[in-house]
């Protein structure tokens, strides 16, 4: 495997970045937090991910993008998880969210073996790693210690990315969570797995922004075999065409050829902030994968109000009987 530093130090130079080591805690998170609490923690978690991806190796992508959507709205706090009329879960961007039954179950067995101990937020977190690396991706090792959310809001949820925006306003909302230019790009290269309904990318086909045309940054092959795909808006395309089920640099190898699925995908390569950035990770494939885990623990650090007020659920899908919520 070509080492952290060989790989990422010529990139980071090139760029003007500055290689920030990940080697202090995030908050109150730590690599051994569940030493001596709750030293199988990650072991029954890689074991039922496993044997869940055995039976469908969709599921891979599904939890690195729930992931994802907690730790972008509130932080890495398991909001997403809470089922409650107007809760996170019930926002338009989380319909197409997959996932919820294997974590509860991981936390299920996880409170059999340590009861009230280990929170949904660090199960999710490491689910999420242990995804990434069944299909061919890094390993790497996570700071626990989160505590689970009591607020889970679907305005905050629908107020995400939603594949429509800009670069300034995506490369924004990463600053909002402490993440840079470069993680935004290496973090969208997670949509080298995992399919989207046509109904998030039906515009670009017909009518992108109003102009009754396509949009002209597709590629016209690719555009025809979507239009082909597309019957209607509930069929699931995949946002790597050439090799959907492996992870690898392939998704920025197909912004450079104007295939990529989402808008906010295509633009990655068209803006000077970002554009360079793909083509290094075109061109160097050995980047990605280092980059990524990073990149991974860097959201994953991402912290709200749960640090000071947050509870470890008992189950995932609500809060504790003792807590109240003024959202519930």
């Amino acid at each position: 495997m070509v080492s952290l530093a060989s790989s990422v130090l010529p990139l980071f130079a090139l760029f003007g970045l500055s290689l920030i080591s990940t080697a202090f805690a995030y908050g109150g998170l730590s690599y051994n937090y569940y030493d001596n609490k709750c030293d199988d923690f990650e072991d029954i978690v890689a074991r039922m991910v496993r044997k869940t991806f055995e039976k469908d190796f969709t599921i891979a992508a599904s939890l690195l993008r729930l992931h994802f959507h907690d730790c972008s709205v509130r932080g890495c706090d398991a909001s997403i998880l809470l089922d409650y009329p107007e809760s996170e879960m019930k926002a338009k961007p989380s319909k197409t969210l997959r996932g919820f039954n294997v974590i509860n179950k991981i936390k299920r067995a996880v409170e059999k073996k340590c009861p009230r101990t280990v929170s949904c937020a660090d199960i999710l977190t490491a689910a999420a790693r242990d995804s990434t690396y069944l299909v061919g991706g890094p390993y790497w090792s996570n700071y626990y210690g989160r505590k689970d959310g009591l607020y889970s809001i679907r305005q905050e949820a629908e107020g995400a990315p939603n594949s429509q925006e800009s670069v300034t306003s995506l490369i924004e909302f990463y600053q909002s969570l402490g993440l840079s230019t470069l993680d935004l790009v290496i973090l969208s290269g997670a949509h080298t797995i995992g399919k989207s309904s046509c109904g998030s990318f039906l515009p670009r086909l017909y009518n992108f922004k109003g102009t009754g045309r396509p949009d002209p940054s597709i590629s016209p092959k690719y555009l025809n075999y979507l239009k082909r795909k597309c019957g209607n808006q509930t069929v699931y395309a995949d946002l790597d065409p050439i090799t959907p089920n492996a992870f690898d640099n392939t998704y920025y190898k197909n912004l450079q050829k104007n295939m990529g699925l989402l808008y906010t995908d295509q633009i990655l390569n068209s803006d000077h902030r970002t554009a360079r950035l793909v083509d290094t990770f075109a061109t160097q494939p050995e980047t990605f994968p280092n980059l990524f885990a990073s990149s991974m623990v860097k959201l994953g650090g991402v912290l709200g109000d749960a640090e000071e007020d947050g509870e470890i659920r008992y189950h995932c899908s609500r809060i504790n009987a003792h807590k109240t919520s003024k959202h519930y």
